[in-house]
């Protein structure tokens, strides 16, 4: 079992447990450990870099530092963490007088940072570690025929990577491939979502997540998947707001990506978080178990009177009736 150095980040402990919960699962089945480095903090967010730079290296810099006293990379499943946690390590690399200045304050803690610790984000390490012919050779139950469309977001793949092209990256539909999966291609998987501004322009940003769930339902696209907590609630939670404001959007379950991997590797939806969404996945995890791609040819209007059903009419699914 390979082990790596975990950083759920605060939204994983609080807002995105069944992000938590579904990639320790999913890592568990594909042999990998995650092993939560002690004391960390948090990475700052998208506002702190605009607020006071060095202040927010010295943040990133100090989780760095903890993770690096174990030798191990370090994986965080949240696009925002790992884009602060990764550019951050790339710009003290680079600045020796950076990093000499802000390991004078991390001497405090009695902590260094020499800069060897290599930073991850989970779907990464997924791919790229454990490897798409191992993952499809775990698929217990056939996603054949469900339509999923990737949502990357912005910060993924920016900081961009040596030789990987932004704009054209594909390894989000190669994993929901792999796992039997129609990847839908749809123009919206790259645009952002609005992030914070939800909370201070929420016109613009409702309008943002409106055009990224129409591009994909018009895909007919049967459920969104994510890599970020902040994008999945925008996408999820605010999702009754969008479809007050644009009347023509049907309802679209969204989930994390490890839960879609969780269902497929034969995980209970319990254990993987599915049932506490606002939008119903109920559609997808009878999906799951039927697993025949005969069953799979829902219509989006389906799927939408299932989703606005979880929304607006029933309880969350129950635990019981998950299993």
């Amino acid at each position: 079992m390979k082990t790596y150095a975990y950083y759920p980040g605060c939204s994983l402990e609080t807002m995105a447990r069944s992000y938590h919960c579904s990639a320790v699962e999913t890592a568990r089945v594909l042999g990998l450990e995650l092993q939560e480095i002690q004391d960390w903090n948090c990475c700052g967010a998208t506002a702190y870099f605009h607020i006071d730079e060095l202040l927010a290296y010295t943040l990133c810099a100090r989780t760095l530092a903890i993770a690096e006293r174990t030798g191990l990379d370090l994986v965080a499943p949240c696009a925002g963490c790992f884009k602060n946690l990764h550019s951050a390590a790339d710009a003290l690399r680079k600045d020796p007088d950076l990093a000499e200045h802000i390991n004078e304050a991390l001497a405090e803690d009695d902590l260094h940072l020499s800069g060897t610790t290599r930073v991850r984000h989970l779907i990464e390490v997924f791919v790229e570690d454990v490897g798409l012919e191992a993952i499809r050779a775990r698929v217990t139950r056939s996603l054949r025929g469900l339509r999923v469309a990737p949502y990357y977001g912005c910060q993924v793949v920016r900081p961009q990577k040596t030789g990987e092209a932004a704009e054209r990256v594909t390894f989000f539909e190669d994993l929901i491939s792999a796992l039997g999966a129609t990847a839908v291609p749809y123009p919206a998987r790259l645009r952002c979502c609005g992030g914070s501004l939800i909370a201070t322009q929420r016109e613009a940003a409702l309008a943002l997540v409106h055009d990224l769930l129409k591009s994909a339902v018009e895909q007919k696209a049967q459920v969104v998947a994510t890599l970020c907590p902040l994008c999945q609630t925008n996408l999820e939670a605010y999702q009754g707001l969008v479809r007050r404001a644009y009347p023509d959007l049907p309802a679209v379950p969204v989930l994390y990506f490890t839960q879609v991997m969780g269902l497929a590797l034969g995980i209970s939806p319990r254990r993987l978080g599915i049932g506490r969404e606002l939008v119903s996945a109920a559609q997808v995890v009878q999906f799951c178990r039927r697993g025949t791609a005969a069953d799979s040819e829902h219509a989006p209007g389906e799927a939408a009177r299932a989703g606005q059903a979880g929304e607006e009419g029933s309880r969350p699914l129950a635990a019981g009736r998950m299993r």
